[in-house]
Parts: structure tokens; C-alpha cells; sequence
């Protein structure tokens, strides 16, 4: 039994003894926080950064496709959505990292993209040029300029920008429209931005409501159109520093108002002057796979003698349309061009022009027969 004295002593040391632990855990602290060069008082009320997922987990990027509501109704859908304001950062500037001809290329589907989306609205294109930009960024989407603006293109419905896949780019604007777009993406590919937007990398007009609206912050409004980002990591700055390719190529559905696409198809730069195709083309013939064991449509046409020979491949193109394969022939002679689905070497010898698509196999080509139609460059010659 222990004395009455100790026994009273004992609370009190119990005491000093946990404000003693205290101190002493209070100045290890704070010796960790200093040592790290860090402010106890900031550490105290620092958020964390968002972590980044693994970079094999990035998000789906879903097709534009509406759902089928009237336009009242899609307005007033899409004003119940709550513009998101808090963390909204300014796109950093973009430098195209190439030069010459791809650059050029690079620049023309981003014009394209900012003419036939936002129209000649300077302002408008501006907007559509920055989400094209975040989204070469993004990890989620293709890491070049050309490749971001026609992706989904293939397809008839879902491309991700719809003047793609819609038939629009038979549309021709003026050459001053078309010049003031370049110009609006030569600024962007050089270091300008869009502020507006911040990194939006989706966007809508007010009076359609995609599928994939309600998934997405909304996060600017710019006239009638609807910007937004994806929530949590994917919309941060984090997610925005991929490395952007330098060597945008060719892009078929470009080669009708672009001279640096057709070119680098093998195609006349003259496709790319406005050339009237409709006077170029007689009756048209669609066979169903004609010389092709896969089934696909050869197109047999009359061509006029009159016209310049650089329209013929205007004229497939329309004809074969957004088809990923189409053959096309022509011939100014309509004696000798087939009635059915045989040709003789005879009719093969006369024919004028050819045009071959095939999109599975990365392969377009555009052959006049060079005894009737001189080209200055042998390789655009059919072979003998």
C-alpha cells in the first residue's frame, strides 16, 4: 500500500505529463514544417491537387448525337444546367510545333472547322478554335490539329464536329470569308487564345441538347453557344499537356477548298478554285460491285470534252460523296464508254479519268489518260 502523500501526486503529474506530450508533439511539428520550408499556417488550410488517374484511363468521348426534343424545350433543358464558375482557368498559348506545308494543313482544317461552325464571326470562330486546341491537348483525342476537327468524319452520323459528316463542305463561302478564317487560325497556331472558354473542350448551340450535356460542366456562354468541360482531373489544367503533333497530313474531305490537301494527295491544285463541276459530268452510272469481290459500287459516267480536266475530279468527288470506298470513271468519248458492267481493252484504253477511294486502306488517287489530257506531272498518267 502505497503512502497517503504519493497518492495524492500522482493527478498532478498525470497532468504535467499530458501537456508535456502536447508541447513536445506541438515543436516536432512545427520543426517538420519549417525544415520543409512550408507555412504552418498555410499547410493548415492548403486543398489538395487533384491526383492524376492512370494514363490508360481517360474518358469516353461520346459522338454528337441530339436527342430528339423540340428547340423551346432543348433552350429551356439547358438553362437548368448551372454555369460552373468556380475554377475556371484561363488555356495557356499554343504553338504549332511544325512548319511549312503542315503547318499550312494544320491551319486550313482549323479554319475550316472555325468557318463552318461559327460562320464569318470573328469572335465565334475564336471560341471553336480554342476547343479544338484544348482537345489535341487532351489526352482523350487525337494529338494533331487535322486529326481532332475530322474525327468521327468516316461515319455518317457521330463525327465530333458535324460540318464533317453532314454534306456542309459542298457549302462554299467567299474567298474574304475564307482568307479571315486562315487568319483567325494562324493566330490561334501562334500563340493566341481564346480566354472565354477556358478549357472547354465541348460545346453546343443553345437550341439542341446532346446526349452527353448533363455529364459535363457548363462553363461558358459565348451568344447562343454552350461550353463545357469535363468534372473532377480530366478538367484541369493536368490533364492539358500532352504534346501536340507537328505533321498534320492531308485530309481528303479538304482537297476541294484547300490547294495544300489536294497537292499533297496527289491531286491538281486547281481542284481548290472553285472549277463548276456540273458541267463536267453527263448521265451517271452506279453499278454495284462492279470488278470488286467485295460488293462495293463502281460509278461508270460521260464527262464533257469541253470542260477543264481538273473539274473531272470535282465531279467524283461530289458523286462518290462521304462513300469510304468509291470508284470512279469517266469517259469523254461515249462510243466507247461500256453499257454494262464488262469493258474491252478498247473501252479500258479510251477511258479519260479515274478516281479510287479507299479509306480502309489509306489510299486516294486521281489518273487522267495523259493522250488526251497533257499533265505536267507524269505521275498523275494512267499506265499503258
Amino acid at each position: 500500500m502505497r503512502p497517503v502523500g504519493d497518492q495524492a501526486a500522482l493527478p498532478i503529474w498525470r497532468d504535467w505529463s499530458g501537456w508535456l506530450f502536447v508541447l513536445l508533439a506541438a515543436a516536432a511539428i512545427a520543426l517538420v514544417l519549417y525544415a520543409s520550408g512550408r507555412n504552418p499556417e498555410r499547410a493548415l488550410t492548403a486543398r489538395p491537387h487533384p491526383v492524376a488517374p492512370p494514363a490508360d484511363v481517360v474518358p469516353d468521348v461520346l459522338p454528337m448525337e441530339f436527342a430528339p426534343v423540340a428547340e423551346d424545350d432543348a433552350r429551356a433543358a439547358n438553362a437548368r444546367i448551372a454555369l460552373i464558375t468556380k475554377g475556371f482557368i484561363a488555356p495557356r498559348p499554343f504553338i504549332y510545333a511544325g512548319n511549312g506545308d503542315a503547318k499550312a494543313r494544320a491551319r486550313d482544317c482549323l479554319a475550316a472547322a472555325m468557318l463552318y461552325e461559327a460562320g464569318d464571326d470573328a469572335r465565334g470562330q475564336q471560341a471553336v478554335g480554342q476547343v479544338v486546341i484544348n482537345r489535341a491537348r487532351h489526352p482523350a483525342f487525337p494529338k494533331s490539329i487535322c486529326g481532332v476537327v475530322f474525327q468521327g468524319s468516316e461515319r455518317v452520323t457521330g463525327c465530333q464536329f458535324t460540318f464533317t459528316c453532314d454534306g456542309a463542305l459542298a457549302r462554299r463561302y467567299s474567298d474574304a470569308a475564307w482568307q479571315r478564317a486562315r487568319n483567325n487560325a494562324d493566330l490561334m497556331l501562334s500563340g493566341g487564345t481564346y480566354p472565354p472558354v477556358g478549357l472547354a473542350t465541348h460545346y453546343h448551340t443553345d437550341w439542341v441538347r446532346p446526349y452527353w450535356s448533363d455529364s459535363l460542366e457548363k462553363i461558358a456562354i459565348v451568344d447562343t453557344h454552350l461550353f463545357f468541360r469535363w468534372p473532377g482531373y480530366w478538367g484541369t489544367p493536368g490533364a492539358f499537356r500532352g504534346a501536340v503533333s507537328g505533321s498534320d497530313g492531308p485530309v481528303a474531305k479538304l482537297a476541294a477548298i484547300s490547294p495544300l490537301h489536294a497537292i499533297a494527295l496527289g491531286l491538281p491544285a486547281e481542284l481548290a478554285t472553285g472549277v463548276d463541276a456540273n458541267a463536267a459530268v453527263g448521265e451517271a452510272r452506279v453499278v454495284a460491285g462492279a470488278g470488286d469481290s467485295a460488293g462495293r459500287d463502281t460509278i461508270y459516267t460521260q464527262l464533257d470534252r469541253r470542260a477543264a480536266p481538273e473539274s473531272f475530279v470535282t465531279t467524283a468527288l461530289r458523286l462518290c460523296g462521304d462513300k469510304p470506298y468509291c470508284k470512279f470513271m469517266g469517259w469523254t468519248n461515249p462510243v466507247l464508254k461500256p453499257d454494262s458492267d464488262a469493258m474491252s481493252d478498247t473501252q479500258r484504253a479510251a477511258m479519260s479519268f479515274s478516281y479510287l477511294r479507299d479509306d480502309k486502306a489509306g489510299f486516294e488517287k486521281a489518273l487522267w489518260n495523259c493522250s488526251e489530257y497533257k499533265r505536267d506531272d507524269a505521275r498523275q498518267c494512267m499506265k499503258r
